[in-house]
């Protein structure tokens, strides 16, 4: 039978179930917030629990670093906060931050993003979406593998079977092959129906249903829609708190992204930095990434991907300079002994973002003759080589003609689209979850245009 998009499932796919607050509350100097148990604090630090996907995990904050603290609600404020006009957003004293439009701060971003609107107007985008099936839904048929095990064990035993295990089959099916995505998300709405009385079962697949409108789409909508849901079940996964956050962000609005980060300070992220990035605070996303850098100065992959995002903000922003010395500390990491654990993919990526800046400057389509120019650059899994057709001194189009990446996402598509757009290889945001697949194709574009206008 064909599985059609029928409304009122909506409601009884959405389950009654609450978290309780936690007691306890840190409110750092970046505006980020951190709920959970204070266990202990120093003249140095303060030692928090928190909630995770799978339990709890304890983290230690410097006290430098923390405005003030919230136990059992009595609150002291630590260390006063310096005002900063790229974060704030002006408001009444009685408006809800959220309610109000976008500050000049968000037009002074780089990265393209929706208009700007009000919370009651994101709120009813999302839920017009969540809620009506997308255009293309009566023209895919369901189909899965019937040799799958519909039970979805949380854990899996035996070899990798993406025919048989319903995770093994999202991520190396679905993910990897673009004609599988219209497909696999109504497999996923499929999967709603199938684990409606499962609590558990039906947030772990609203959850993958929200990652793959947001990764596979960029529907940002009907992602923040499923992530809301999931949420309602039980807390939600670190990963997907930073992408509901971007979701609000591409909506347009910044306040609902920057209230989204308050409850995402559980680890540290290159997700975190770049959406700072992103909303234009490129001083708060330098300040993230030198934090976590510090917080484990004896992980040198850590601290490579660290620089690696302070590097590429600084890029997206035009802060050359800046971008190049970030860059120059992720070649200085020492590497451990035997195994790299990725510290040399993180210093290639790092010469090749290099040598690309060099070249940004010499990217001028209206320079190159009429033609297709290709480069290849290093990407996550291996060399990516692009084709880029220059007519009339402008950029007609960037194709990835050759890659050995699996997890991709919008990357291929997306990248190219905005070079074409803005006709250049500057300010260009890489797709989140992809940023070394869209770093590659930028990087091999600069090197294709610079090399065809010599």
């Amino acid at each position: 039978m064909v599985h059609r998009w029928i409304p009122g499932l909506v409601a009884a796919w959405v389950m009654l179930s609450g978290v309780g607050a936690l007691a306890d509350e840190l409110e750092l100097l970046n505006g980020m917030r951190v709920k959970g148990k204070v266990a202990e604090q120093t003249t140095q630090f303060i030692r928090i629990e928190v909630a995770g996907g799978d339990g709890s995990a304890e983290m230690k904050f410097p006290l430098a670093k923390v405005h003030a603290v919230t136990v059992d609600g009595d609150r002291k404020v630590l260390n006063e906060k310096a005002s900063k006009s790229t974060s704030a957003v002006k408001v009444s004293p009685k408006a809800d931050p959220a309610d109000t439009e976008a500050t000049t701060a968000e037009a002074e971003q780089p990265s393209a993003k929706a208009k700007s609107r009000t919370k009651a107007e994101v709120d009813a985008l999302i839920q017009k979406a969540g809620t009506t099936p997308p255009d293309w839904w009566d023209s895919v048929q369901l189909d899965y593998p019937q040799t799958l095990d519909m039970t979805w064990p949380k854990q899996v035993k035996g070899p990798w079977d993406p025919q048989r295990n319903i995770g093994q089959y999202i991520w190396s099916t679905i993910n990897e092959n673009p004609s599988r995505w219209r497909p696999g998300i109504k497999f996923l709405h499929h999967l709603l129906t199938v684990f409606r009385d499962d609590k558990e079962k039906l947030g772990r697949a609203m959850n993958d249903l929200a990652g793959a409108y947001y990764r596979l789409q960029q529907d940002w909508a009907r992602a923040a829609f499923w992530w809301r849901k999931a949420a309602e079940l039980g807390p939600l996964p670190f990963n997907a708190l930073i992408d509901l956050a971007e979701c609000y962000w591409k909506l347009g609005n910044r306040a609902m992204a920057v209230a989204q980060l308050g409850r995402a300070t559980q680890f540290y992220s290159v997700s975190i930095i770049k959406l700072w990035s992103d909303m234009g605070d490129l001083d708060t996303a330098l300040r993230d990434a030198e934090d976590m850098a510090k917080a484990r100065p004896q992980d040198p992959y850590l601290v490579g991907i660290a620089y690696l995002a302070a590097a590429d903000a600084c890029r997206l922003h035009g802060k050359y300079q800046r971008a190049d010395a970030y860059y120059q500390k992720v070649l200085a990491v020492p590497l451990p002994p035997k195994n790299d654990g990725g510290v040399k993919r993180n210093q290639a990526r790092a010469r090749a973002s290099l040598e690309a800046m060099k070249l940004f400057d010499q990217c001028d389509p209206k320079k190159v003759p009429d033609g297709i120019y290709t480069a290849t650059c290093p990407a996550y899994a291996g060399p990516l080589s692009v084709a880029v057709a220059v007519k009339g001194g402008r950029i007609e189009s960037v194709k990835v003609t050759r890659h050995e990446e699996k997890q991709y996402y919008a990357a291929l598509t997306v990248t190219p689209q905005q070079i074409v757009e803005k006709q250049t290889v500057k300010g260009i945001d890489a797709v989140t979850g992809a940023t070394m697949t869209s770093e590659a194709i930028i990087n091999a574009t600069a090197k294709a245009i610079a090399a065809a206008g010599k």
